[in-house]
């Protein structure tokens, strides 16, 4: 269920991040679509992000106590901009130990950067009030030419002693087998469900590395000084258009699989 090494930190920048709201935020609508008519008090978002997934929470159960959490300052202080009457917090999901009960728990797109799955899902099931919820969605593209290539990049440059823990900060998620076992006997009912999103992408090559400059991408440019970072983008945006054609019209399309769960207690 994923590796319980130490990762590197990273910082995530909101004003990266919301160029793709759009499109990042229809996975966690379709989500939040799947979960029951949960008469919800309290609920909270873990890796709010800018507040676009909590400002859809919200409005998906508008009588509950809506709360966001994310390791990012940036994140945060862009999501009180937007939701000033939600309740936002910086901090880590593993050092988080409110013990709830919430009736909503959302983690959307944030628990493949966390490790240890076989103990962080049961114990966010152990912090939901009976019939409550838990709503988790990741991307599932580690695989993916897009991923791939930022690792082999990585590997072969004068960058990478620099980069040898980068690949390290993506936890790999498992199989849908393995957490409907991990989450079958701790609820009352499990949904899985894989969703491959085809995103069209107005500038060919160069609009998806824009797209993972915000996510994907920050671990390998992070630790890089401003030459070494532009080397690498250079080499990594031509072989980004080796592996992605660009269409007729101009744009690209971006096949980006995600894993969805929605786990009641």
């Amino acid at each position: 269920m994923g590796a319980a090494d130490t990762i590197p930190a990273v910082s995530w920048s909101a004003k990266q991040y919301v160029i793709f709201e759009d499109e990042r935020t229809r996975p966690v609508r379709d989500l939040l679509s799947a979960l029951p008519a949960i008469e919800a008090r309290s609920a909270i978002d873990l890796g709010c992000g800018p507040g676009n997934s909590t400002e859809l929470l919200a409005a998906r159960f508008p009588h509950a106590a809506v709360r966001g959490l994310d390791s990012s300052p940036d994140m945060i202080a862009t999501a009180r901009r937007r939701l000033p009457q939600v309740q936002f917090a910086v901090g880590g999901i593993e050092e988080w130990n409110d013990a709830g009960p919430f009736d909503v728990i959302l983690a959307n797109a944030v628990l493949h950067w966390i490790p240890d799955h076989s103990s962080l899902l049961p114990a966010l099931v152990a912090r939901l009030a009976s019939a409550g919820g838990l709503a988790i969605q990741m991307p599932d593209n580690l695989d993916a030419p897009t991923h791939r290539l930022m690792r082999e990049i990585a590997a072969d440059g004068p960058w990478a002693p620099l980069l040898a823990a980068a690949a390290a900060t993506r936890t790999p998620i498992a199989s849908a087998d393995g957490y409907y076992e991990l989450l079958r006997p701790l609820c009352s009912k499990v949904d899985i469900w894989r969703t491959t999103y085809y995103h069209p992408l107005a500038g060919g090559a160069a609009a998806i590395v824009e797209w993972f400059k915000g996510s994907g991408l920050v671990p390998f440019l992070e630790p890089l000084d401003t030459p070494l970072r532009a080397a690498y983008l250079e080499r990594y945006t031509a072989a980004v258009a080796r592996a992605y054609p660009t269409l007729s019209d101009g744009s690209v399309l971006l096949p980006f699989p995600r894993l969805f769960m929605v786990a009641i207690r």
